[in-house]
């Protein structure tokens, strides 16, 4: 990982995150078996984006701890996606035929609330070595099937140039792969990490894109904005991933304002990510009937092109779907439409009429 002035004053332990106003001495001592539990680490940029005179700042909400996050209910899992189940070599996550994960670190700029990784991540990040790399490129290869590799963690981005692009490289080598991917939280996290020479170690034959992680609309401050900037001029595309979230991001207006910021700065939403059962992140969690009101509210009032597909991973590891209501219905032989306004109109296809 790279060594750098930003990360040494990165927030990561009770009396800091006290220090800095963002925990109140009162509240810190009912947060003790959280932090002993999950890690903690709020960037300086991030700490900045925070209203401290606001209880319910949903930027806080992501990043700083809560008491509630020490009760497991009974369908939380530390696992709740199956990566392990999938994982034939360290550091490999295969649960589709045609792409892999390549997790070659397990530290982040920052460590969310909610992440489903939670139980893994931290800050001595599980940094793959020489040797188990060289076993997860052997798998790949020896399966012209994958098509795609995807590079995510941990936050790749946390690696030094000269480490990132030899992965890169390492991957672009290999023959049957098709695209590039890397999951990312650093451009609005950290986004000083944004450097010239990390952005030059991002250059590769094959296709690369960048899937960045965004849940509110005040993430994308300028300096993130001038971070994502940077990589897209390199020929970067860049499209975002967000996690539907109780008290960040759950009504209209604010999905709404993310969706807007994000074409703004010429992001384009990709998935609107449902809530993975973790353990201790049930205060996160909106019912699957609000997700799907709030993508139907949302189709007809924001272009086309700035919806994301609203997604859900099935529990132990069985692939994401759709989940976002059909606006096109099978009843009685015949296709009802519903159009933005809610009103319904039957179709008359092809098939009906031949």
């Amino acid at each position: 990982m790279q060594d750098r002035t930003t990360q040494e004053k990165t927030l990561r332990t009770l009396s800091a995150l006290v220090r800095a106003g963002l925990v109140s001495a009162d509240a810190a001592p009912a947060l003790a078996p959280v932090a002993s539990r999950y890690a903690i680490a709020v960037t300086p940029h991030v700490a900045g984006l925070i209203d401290r005179a606001d209880p319910a700042d949903p930027i806080a909400a992501q990043y700083i701890p809560s008491p509630e996050e020490a009760v497991t209910l009974p369908d939380e899992h530390p696992d709740p996606i199956g990566d392990d189940a999938k994982s034939p070599v360290l550091g490999i996550v295969h649960r589709y035929p045609d792409r892999v994960l390549l997790k070659p670190l397990l530290a982040c700029p920052v460590y969310c609330r909610f992440c489903f990784r939670r139980e893994r991540v931290g800050p001595e990040g599980g940094v793959l070595t020489a040797s188990q790399l060289e076993t997860a490129f052997a798998y790949i290869r020896a399966r012209p099937a994958i098509r795609e590799a995807i590079l995510t963690g941990g936050d790749p981005l946390m690696l030094s140039p000269r480490r990132l692009g030899a992965i890169l490289a390492a991957l672009d080598s290999i023959a049957h792969l098709e695209t590039l991917r890397i999951h990312t939280r650093v451009p609005v996290a950290e986004p000083g990490l944004v450097t010239p020479a990390l952005v030059a170690s991002l250059a590769t034959a094959k296709p690369l894109w960048l899937m960045v992680h965004v849940n509110h609309a005040r993430e994308l401050a300028p300096e993130a904005v001038a971070a994502l900037d940077q990589i897209r001029a390199a020929g970067v595309p860049i499209l975002s991933q967000t996690v539907l979230l109780a008290g960040v991001n759950d009504s209209e207006a604010a999905l709404e304002a993310l969706f807007r910021a994000l074409i703004a700065a010429r992001v384009k939403p990709a998935y609107l990510h449902h809530l993975d059962p973790a353990p201790g992140t049930a205060r996160f969690r909106v019912p699957l009937a609000r997700g799907r009101a709030l993508m139907r509210a949302l189709r007809g009032r924001v272009p086309g092109h700035a919806l994301p597909v609203y997604v859900l991973d099935i529990p132990g590891g069985r692939g994401k779907v759709p989940v976002a209501e059909s606006h096109a219905v099978l009843a009685d032989g015949a296709w009802v439409i519903t159009a933005p306004d809610g009103s319904r109109h039957r179709l008359a296809d092809a098939q009906e009429s031949g």
